[in-house]
């Protein structure tokens, strides 16, 4: 589903920032391998509502470079 800029909120950008902050999420986006690699890639874009939100804003997963 693409989303247009006008549906996303400033409550996603602040949660995707939230994303972009967290130490395992930045982790799996700079490194592209290792154990928060496969964390973020398998676990939390499922439960995460900050590494949701970075898709919506960004439009690609948490765990892409």
């Amino acid at each position: 589903m693409v989303l247009n800029m006008d549906d996303i909120t400033a409550k996603d950008r602040k949660m995707a920032q939230r994303c972009l902050d967290c130490p395992v999420c930045s982790h799996a986006r700079k490194k592209q391998r290792g154990l928060a690699y496969w964390l973020v890639k398998n676990v939390e874009s499922g439960l995460c509502p900050y590494c949701a939100a970075y898709e919506r804003v960004y439009g690609k997963k948490a765990h892409e470079a």
